[in-house]
């Protein structure tokens, strides 16, 4: 058992187990550590640019 909240990949819900119920693998939901010379921020920019076009968002 781990200290901080984890997130199932097979499912989506949150435990704080290291495996879900479902059997699922559960992976920390903790986000990156900020950095003002972020070497990959164009990158998930350009993704998330691509999910809002496919929701109608853009």
């Amino acid at each position: 058992m781990t200290n901080h909240i984890l997130k199932c990949n097979d499912c989506g819900n949150y435990t704080m187990n290291e495996n879900c119920r479902c059997g699922g693998k559960a992976v920390t939901v903790i986000p990156v550590k900020y950095s003002p010379e972020d070497k990959y921020g164009r990158f998930r920019r350009d993704v998330k640019k691509e999910q809002l076009k496919k929701e109608g968002l853009v």
